[in-house]
Parts: structure tokens; sequence; C-alpha cells
């Protein structure tokens, strides 16, 4: 009977260590990313007897689709310059091409994601570049509203949240990037 048991104990353990790997990194990549786009500040300032408030307060969620064809569309930057259109295939085969602004010495550069793939709200990719250099992508699709008052109803855009290696923008240096959807498209198959 001990045989028996210790089987049985060591099955019940096995099964969902080789389910969950995937999908807890999955979820925990997901919520990191979105943490990252999450912020809240508020600052009073007090000079000559006259009071000033700031308040600003950014909180993004994850977004799932139930069609993965609904991710298709056209993503940009406002005002910096990035730009990635994003096509999902009736197979849910991902193709998606971008370009990025000019920095400092660096030209502006086009790119391509390859062995793109979108689970849950999270896309991981390779990012290729015209003249062959790689980097990794991740980013998530993601619901983002500021509110600049504790009473604001706030303003929500949808887009694609996306880590990045530093890069330096108008003496900004920049890790993150918001992709907010501007265009949707089919996908043409």
């Amino acid at each position: 009977m001990r045989p028996l048991a210790i089987i049985t104990l060591l099955g019940f353990w096995l099964i969902p260590v080789n389910a969950t790997p995937q999908e807890s990194y999955t979820q925990k990549r997901t919520q990191e990313i979105v943490a990252s786009f999450n912020k809240q500040k508020y600052a009073v300032k007090e000079k000559y007897g006259v009071r000033r408030e700031k308040y600003k307060e950014v909180r993004s969620e994850p977004v799932i689709k139930q069609n993965i064809r609904d991710y298709s569309g056209v993503y940009e930057v406002s005002d910096l310059g990035y730009l990635i259109n994003i096509q999902v295939g009736s197979d849910g085969n991902v193709k998606a091409i971008g370009s990025e602004p000019a920095n400092g010495t660096r030209p502006a550069r086009r790119f391509r994601l390859e062995g793109a793939n979108i689970t849950g709200a999270l896309l991981t990719a390779t990012k290729v570049y015209e003249d062959g250099a790689t980097e990794k992508f991740e980013g998530v699709f993601i619901n983002r509203t500021e509110f600049n008052s504790p009473t604001d109803n706030g303003v929500s855009a949808f887009g694609l949240g996306v880590v990045i290696n530093p890069v330096e923008f108008a003496g900004v240096t920049l890790n993150k990037l918001f992709y907010q959807l501007k265009a949707r498209r089919s996908s043409g198959d």
C-alpha cells in the first residue's frame, strides 16, 4: 500500500509542474510589464502663501481579446515617431513591421518581428532590423487610463506597452513605450 501512495503523491506533484511553467511565466511577465506602466505622483508646493497641487496617476490593465485577430492594427507612439503595424491571420500567425525615429547618431530604422507570438495579452518576438541586427521584443496589450486629479474620470486608450532597451530621446532616457492603436486593419489573409 505504501508504494501506491508514494506513486500517487509523485504523480500528483509532477502533473501540475509540467502544466504550469509557461503559463505562470506568461502571467508573471505580463504583470511585470503592466506594472511598469502604472504610476502615481502627488506633489504640493507652497510659495509666498500660494499653494499648488499636482496630481497624476496612470493605471494600466492587460487586455485579452477573445479573437486574436482583434489585435491587428497600426500602433503609434504619439509625437515620437515610433510605429508598428501588426497583422494577425485567421491561423493565429502574427506578422509585424515597424519603424523607429532617428536618434542622435543613429538614423531612422525599420524592422520586422520574427517568431511573433501572442499568449494572453503578451506579445513576444525577435525584432530584426534591416541591417540584420536583432533584439528581444516584449509587449503587453493594455488599456491605459490617465487621471489628472483624484476625482477625475480619466482618459483611456488601448495599445501595446513595450519594454525597450534604454534609449535617449530629446534628453530623456526611455525604457518603455506605449504604442496607442491608431487604426484597425483587416488581417488581409
